[in-house]
């Protein structure tokens, strides 16, 4: 074995102690300076001169060392040697390699922090745990929430909104997406951000979990076959939260959890045992997109209800706002709002929703009231505007069934969402489908996906096709136009968002060249997964579903008032109240009608006016007005439709 040379030895050790940090490099040079200065004076020792004793010579080298100005001080040929070579070696060792360190330390702790790993020192805050697409709406949607924010902060005695963000790898480029996200503009500068992964004890400790208000965690984007699912993920993070309150004996904080299989909620209820609301994020998509199926155009309803921006949004106010009211007399005191029913409470805990309650209902202190209205402050009361009439609505009828003709749905491309797609199709069993589910993906590997989630293709009369819509032949070999609709899904198997919307509205538009060669037009769905596309198909004739800014909207308003979950469960599942489209002939409406009159009118049959949903848009592109001034007369034209509330 070849003996370890010197050289080699003296550059190990150097490097050991220069890799330790800052303080270690500042010692090492630190030696270096003491060293030369030992050299140099020991060298101007035997001149004699000036120098009494070999301390004093030291001392003097270290001044050339470092400070050249002595320079110009020092007589004789050897000195000036000596000094000179004292004063380069200053400006490499001292000058140069100190400020080397020193800055390479400030640049390394400044980057530190930019990255988010202290500690926040905060309470009552929010806390939003992961970094996804839909991380900027869900923030718009807590900035944009002013009065039922404001409410939310009083009964937590705070004034400011205070948000906290975990991102894998905090950056500039999270706060300048911020920046450019509607309805956050420069309050970006509020966030804060901070580095981490919600499954890990120190990352929840670094926002203060334990600290918060609420807590919020969307479900994160995994890829295709992992078996560390975003499910799994959440689960963890849930898990990690409830260990550290333990540790810490302190008390848990309100949880608002996005998950993706409903299977798992009693996974959830076991791993968390404080307070949660669990979202299903893939159910609830489903359940927008059937809906949309059964009522056309009702995308437009819940893209206005469930997403940031004007328009009109559901809110749930306490009982004690109008205890001992009833429903019709509320309804007259609140003349900015519709009132749509209560909640009671249930056995145990959890809410009873009772929409289109009878008008003579006696609202208890206990209950809550849901409302639609265009902002928080309308569903209160308004001394300023005069008692609206009181309408008395008739017993709730539920709606006729369709008729017995089968639906045929064609469904383009592949994501998670499609097992639950089925499933929600096969519970209208009142309905008859044909769905036809077409993808590039292997037939045997979507036949596990659709299994593992209990789907009867059968049962649902469904099939699973093998073709790629985005290859012209293959798509007009499926007849689109032979179906009823026709949806379009954005992948989860590619590598972003914009790229699978990128295929999606690729493949939209060469469907709407095979489409325009025919004479019949089926009603066109397309989901897309990046909220940054909305406005790029101008003028598109399909009805467009955001997955992203639906789902963000919902977590944020379930976060701020909890009770909001079971009232959107209720509106888009299959059974109780359901918002649908009327023909306005199916109402004695008289030639010249104003919405207080429509309302009275469409009381009679037990349901709720909600709107009009306009055949020809407005000068923004608009189809849909939910809760015009009571003195707005309608104007119906042909084709326009009634938006009512009813039973299913």
């Amino acid at each position: 074995m070849l003996p370890f040379r010197i050289i080699d030895r003296v550059k190990f050790v150097l490097e050991r102690q220069l890799v330790k940090g800052a303080g270690f490099q500042l010692l090492v040079v630190g030696l270096f300076i003491g060293l030369i200065s030992l050299i140099g004076g020991l060298l101007v020792v035997p001149q004699g001169g000036e120098f009494d004793d070999p301390g004093a010579a030291v001392w003097w080298a270290f001044l050339r060392l470092t400070d050249p100005g002595y320079l110009g001080d020092d007589v004789g040929t050897w000195q000036r040697i000596i000094s000179t070579a004292l004063t380069i070696l200053g400006y490499v060792v001292f000058m140069g390699t100190l400020v080397a360190i020193l800055t390479r330390w400030l640049i390394a702790k400044m980057e530190e922090l930019e990255r988010g790993l202290t500690p926040v020192t905060l309470k009552n805050h929010f806390v939003v745990l992961g970094w996804t697409a839909q991380t900027p709406p869900l923030v718009a949607e807590l900035f944009g929430s002013s009065g039922r924010m404001q409410r939310f902060l009083e009964k937590h005695d705070t004034q400011k909104l205070r948000l906290v963000v975990l991102a894998e790898e905090a950056s500039a480029a999270q706060l300048h997406e911020l920046q450019n996200e509607p309805g956050v503009g420069s309050r970006a500068r509020e966030v804060i951000l901070r580095s981490g992964s919600a499954i890990q004890p120190d990352a929840l400790h670094r926002v203060a979990c334990l600290d918060a208000a609420a807590v919020i965690v969307p479900s994160q984007t995994h890829h295709a076959g992992s078996l560390v699912t975003s499910d799994v993920e959440t689960v963890k993070a849930l898990l990690s939260i409830a260990a550290q309150a333990r540790h810490l004996s302190a008390p848990l904080p309100y949880v608002v959890a996005e998950i993706q299989d409903m299977r798992k909620l009693s996974v959830i209820e076991r791993a968390y045992p404080g307070a949660v609301e669990v979202v299903a994020g893939d159910v609830t998509i489903s359940r927008l997109m059937v809906q949309n199926v059964l009522h056309p155009n009702l995308s437009e309803v819940y893209n206005e209800l469930l997403t940031a921006g004007e328009g009109s949004e559901i809110f749930v106010r306490g009982g004690e706002t109008a205890e001992g009211l009833t429903l019709a007399e509320l309804a007259t005191q609140r003349p900015h709002a519709i009132v749509l029913g209560l909640l009671h409470p249930a056995a145990g805990s959890g809410w009873k929703v009772n929409l289109l309650a009878p008008s003579d209902t006696v609202v208890r202190n206990e209950d809550r009231v849901v409302l639609l209205a265009s902002d928080y402050q309308h569903t209160g009361p308004d001394p300023k505007v005069q008692p609206l009439a009181s309408i008395k609505r008739a017993q709730a009828q539920a709606a006729e069934q369709a008729g017995p003709g089968t639906h045929r749905v064609l469904v383009l491309g592949w994501n998670r969402r499609v097992p639950s797609l089925s499933a929600e199709f096969g519970s209208y069993s009142g309905r008859h489908f044909q769905l036809d589910m077409v993808s590039a993906i292997p037939l045997e590997e979507r036949q596990r996906e659709i299994a593992r989630y209990g789907v009867d293709l059968d049962a649902i009369n469904g099939r699973l096709l093998e073709a790629d819509y985005m290859v012209e032949e293959d798509l007009r070999s499926l007849d689109p136009a032979s179906y009823d609709t026709v949806m379009l899904l954005s992948s989860d198997r590619i590598g972003s968002g914009e790229e699978a919307d990128a295929r999606a509205m690729v493949g939209y538009l060469q469907l709407e060249d095979i489409l325009a060669e025919s004479l019949h037009r089926p009603q066109v769905i397309m989901e897309l997964s990046d909220p940054d596309n909305r406005h790029l198909l101008y003028g598109h004739q399909s009805e467009m579903l955001i997955s992203p800014m639906i789902l963000s909207h919902v977590l944020a308003q379930v976060a701020l008032r909890r009770e909001l979950r079971v009232v959107l469960d209720e509106l888009f599942t299959v059974g109780g109240a359901e918002i649908q489209f009327r023909d306005p002939h199916d109402y004695p409406l008289p030639a010249s009608a104003d919405f207080q009159l429509l309302e009275k009118i469409v009381a009679e049959r037990g349901e709720i006016a909600l709107g009009v949903f306009r055949a020809s848009a407005d000068d923004r592109g608009r189809h849909l007005t939910l809760n015009p001034p009571r003195d707005q007369y309608l104007d119906l034209q042909g084709g326009d439709r009634l938006v009512v509330l009813s039973c299913g």
